[in-house]
């Protein structure tokens, strides 16, 4: 059965670099999928490929975006436009500057479904007040008529959510979407997510730097870095056994509630330097950070292997070793 979104081979490109290389990713109905890296690596540019909402300079440079068997990289502007907001919505990282301040936050929900469902105003207003409540937003018949500076910004958030799951879309793609908030609300607003992913039997892109949000929420994880995948595997597998030095490098950096860790003992670890160039480097853009590189590492860039059934690496010196080890396993079993 195919997945419900297929990308194949994306590339993204400016004039004078090409900043998301060769990306493959696939989501299933229903399952979280969280795209996880650092600023600059190429996951928000992604998202936005997805939709076909690049920057100007930016295009399409080569890939497919399969969903539902039609290729949207390819898709006419008229067809497009009836794919987003209906069948694939997208939920941005920052509400106040998403939201219209002029508008209700109402007229804003409303514009969604008179466009995708033919929906009369009365209508229209019934099934707002109805996403407002879905969101768990209390007193969605007064806050239907409010605009978006009279509220917080966890309740914006929820309604950059609404809107988004206006028209049960199939997917949802969440770039960053608890940034700009605290941690009580951060939890609430993941927690909704997932609910309506259930309720709703969708696929959620979820795409982050906070690794904390990866654990308790994804099915499936993605590293990216400098515009390439270059670890991916099941949330378990990925927090238990990392292969590659950049997700083990990241989990590192990451504190963790379990661990006996003190600022008086001493710094978080860090990754050294700094994210690669988008013009590229040769061979693996990590080697440059990568306390394990070695000259075969700056040779050529390292394929994606699959070490294990649906966990795959990019790394000349971890993945020869993950083999091995996978291949006594299968003979000690046999």
């Amino acid at each position: 059965m195919a997945a419900l979104l297929d990308v194949r081979d994306l590339s993204i490109a400016f004039p004078r670099a090409t900043p998301v290389r060769g990306l493959s990713l696939t989501v299933e109905a229903g399952e979280t999928v969280a795209l996880v890296g650092e600023s600059g690596s190429g996951k928000s540019l992604t998202a936005l490929a997805l939709l076909r909402l690049l920057p100007d300079r930016a295009r399409i440079a080569g890939g497919e975006v399969l969903f539902g068997g039609r290729d949207l990289a390819r898709l006419g502007d008229r067809e497009l436009r009836l794919v987003r907001g209906q069948d694939i919505a997208m939920v941005f990282q920052e509400p106040m500057t998403s939201l219209n301040p002029v508008l209700s936050v109402g007229a804003q929900i409303m514009e969604v479904v008179r466009l995708h469902q033919g929906l009369s105003r009365r209508a229209a207003r019934a099934r707002a007040v109805e996403l407002l409540d879905l969101v768990r937003i209390p007193e969605p018949q007064r806050r239907v008529d409010e605009y978006p500076h009279e509220l917080s910004g966890g309740m914006r958030q929820r309604v950059m959510i609404a809107i988004a799951v206006a028209c049960a879309p199939r997917l949802l793609i969440a770039d960053e979407p608890t940034t700009a908030l605290d941690v009580t609300i951060q939890a609430q607003v993941l927690d909704l997510l997932d609910a309506l992913r259930r309720d709703l039997s969708m696929g959620l892109l979820l795409i982050t730097h906070d690794l904390g949000v990866v654990a308790e929420w994804a099915d499936r994880v993605a590293v990216m870095y400098a515009g390439s995948k270059v670890e991916e595997a099941p949330f378990a597998t990925l927090f238990g056994a990392p292969l590659h030095p950049y997700t083990r490098g990241l989990l590192a950096a990451s504190p963790r509630l379990d661990a006996v860790q003190h600022h008086s003992a001493g710094p978080l670890a860090e990754i050294r330097g700094s994210i690669a160039s988008a013009a590229g480097e040769v061979g693996c853009a990590f080697a440059p950070r990568c306390p394990a590189a070695r000259a075969a590492c700056r040779a050529r860039v390292p394929d994606l292997v699959a070490v294990a059934p649906g966990h795959l690496v990019a790394c000349p010196v971890t993945a020869p070793a993950a083999l091995a080890t996978e291949a006594r396993h299968d003979a000690l079993v046999g």
